[in-house]
């Protein structure tokens, strides 16, 4: 078992010490974890955590992780997907284990959160997907599937977290590029596709890399979604 703990403060949001609890590799793409965390305050869909790793000449590094999890789960879910170059997400994905103690601060943000009351589009581009699974498991909870439609975009199948979640709760899947029969050919999600899913929701949601929100920002103006409805949240390469 490895201690990766930063020090605890008293602030909101303080540092606390998360075990992992089960851990759900896609070798050379990312990992879910799973982390009991005594002490944290709940959450909202949409919101995440901090990661923070520290070494032991001292030096840290921290990242921000999106919450699979709906608020009612004791335990906090989290997907990490690997950047080649990066300082947080390779330990995660190849070497943290079961039983591990991480630091983490969360959670953050109140943006992109959904409350579980307003009909809402969610448009996720690859793992981008990770917020609006919390979105789907509220739902659920609440029994109000009813409220949320997705659409989400990605090369391939495997490279989409939780895809076979995600289509059995009725999501568009738009795969960019697959040798596979598919009802859908390759390609992105187009404006047309987004305009029969817009009808009857009250608030909207982006997340993905920069042109991916970009894009699909675009797209919901024109098929009628007001810009002050749209939430985005981007993603991508830190620093």
């Amino acid at each position: 078992m490895t201690d990766i703990l930063a020090p605890t403060a008293g602030a909101p949001n303080r540092w606390l010490a998360a075990t992992v609890r089960d851990i759900q590799r896609w070798p050379g793409y990312g990992v879910r974890l799973r982390f009991d965390v005594p002490g944290r305050p709940p959450h909202l869909p949409g919101q995440h955590y901090v990661i923070r790793l520290v070494a032991p000449d001292g030096y840290s590094a921290q990242r921000s992780y999106s919450l699979a999890s709906d608020p009612e789960d004791a335990e906090i879910e989290l997907f990490v997907e690997r950047l080649a170059d990066g300082e947080v997400s390779p330990y995660l994905v190849d070497e943290v284990q079961v039983g591990d103690r991480l630091s983490v601060r969360g959670p953050i943000g109140g943006w992109f959160t959904w409350s579980g009351e307003t009909p809402m589009l969610g448009l996720a581009g690859g793992s981008g997907a990770v917020p609006f699974v919390s979105m789907l498991r509220h739902a659920a909870t609440l029994a109000r599937q009813d409220l949320v439609s997705l659409a989400v975009s990605a090369r391939t199948i495997d490279r989409l977290p939780y895809a076979e979640e995600l289509r059995n709760a009725g999501a568009l899947i738009a795969l960019t590029r697959t040798t596979s029969p598919a009802a859908r050919p390759p390609g992105r999600l187009t404006t047309a596709e987004l305009e029969p899913l817009v009808a009857g929701r009250d608030r909207f949601y982006v997340c993905g890399s920069h042109s991916f929100a970009e894009a699909m920002s675009h797209s919901l103006v024109s098929v009628g979604a007001a810009m002050t409805q749209i939430r985005v949240e981007r993603f991508g390469p830190s620093g």
